[in-house]
């Protein structure tokens, strides 16, 4: 009963994260790119530019366009992906219909527009990029290119954000083919069409909000799975080996070495570990040898037993 309670607790638990990383992302645009008439990635950069081009609602396109790729992206991802996913997009398209209204245009104004497109794209993409990666961390997705990224980083060892990264650009890419936005003064009459140099601006700055979301994206999952890997210098090497293997699961390999000073030879403690491990690694090593000498470094990748799977 208790496990029972336990799977639904880490479930609940999971969809409301995921929720929160939804609503982050939703905000990015709400807040920081749609006021600015800035261009993105993914479908709610296509969604933009219909907005932009033909008065069609975000929350309408969002949902449409996304429903065509998670049909697409069953098979491949699985059922329990595409449950996370349905949620998402269902829930992402309520944000963009739902938020807007209940955000002061005053508060928009101050907070993004005034402070012009450059920080806005900034802004914009960080929290976008959270978003998505706040939302990938609970096995689920923002949809549209970070199913087809999903689908990639499935089958081959290549960055999430660097494929979200390349389908953007094409996506910001196109609205180079959509007709000259129409500019209007304060009463709403058209006083003119964008120039060529303003619409290769709104370009640039839709490639700095992708730049930004892909980063954070890449920071967000690297740093949830960060590893290090610890060479430690002990005489009580046994004491931490059989410590460490038994409290913390990890594997342990000795290394032989000498100390070029003192000429003795010596055991040295190697170990792998996730960055959360070591606080409790630091602990047993206080409690057995406090003399001893640690050499912490971040490793790229670890593949292997209780770490990350080698893909084809």
């Amino acid at each position: 009963m208790e496990s029972k309670f336990l799977k639904v607790f880490t479930e609940v638990k999971s969809y409301v994260i995921m929720t929160l990383g939804l609503l982050l992302y939703a905000l990015g645009w709400i807040i920081f790119v749609i006021p600015n008439n800035m261009v993105g990635g993914g479908v709610t950069g296509i969604g933009a530019i219909l907005l932009y081009a033909f008065n069609i609602p975000v929350s309408v396109s969002f949902f449409v366009i996304n429903l065509v790729l998670l049909l697409i992206a069953l098979k491949v991802l699985g059922k329990g992906f595409g449950m996370k996913t349905v949620y998402a997009i269902i829930v992402t398209s309520l944000f963009y219909e739902v938020v807007p209204p209940l955000i002061p245009e005053i508060f928009i104004e101050e907070i993004a527009i005034s402070n012009g497109k450059l920080l806005s794209a900034i802004f914009g993409g960080v929290c976008a990029g959270l978003g998505i990666g706040i939302s990938f961390s609970q096995g689920g997705s923002t949809g549209g290119t970070d199913i087809v990224a999903l689908m990639i980083v499935k089958y081959r060892n290549v960055s999430a954000g660097r494929v979200i990264l390349l389908l953007d650009i094409f996506i910001i890419a196109s609205s180079l083919l959509l007709p000259a936005a129409e500019i209007k003064d304060a009463t709403g009459a058209v006083i003119g069409v964008e120039s060529w140099g303003e619409r290769f601006a709104t370009i640039l700055y839709g490639y700095i909000v992708i730049g930004a979301c892909s980063y954070s994206v890449d920071m967000f999952i690297s740093g949830t799975k960060q590893s290090l890997q610890i060479f430690i210098f002990s005489k009580k090497y046994a004491e931490l080996a059989d410590a460490i293997t038994s409290q913390t699961g990890r594997g342990v390999t000795l290394i032989d070495g000498q100390g070029w000073y003192t000429k003795q030879q010596s055991k040295i403690v190697m170990v792998v570990m996730r960055k959360d491990d070591m606080s409790l690694l630091y602990r047993m090593i206080r409690e057995i040898d406090r003399d001893a000498f640690l050499s912490v470094g971040s490793v790229s990748g670890v593949y292997g037993k209780g770490f990350d799977e080698i893909k084809k």
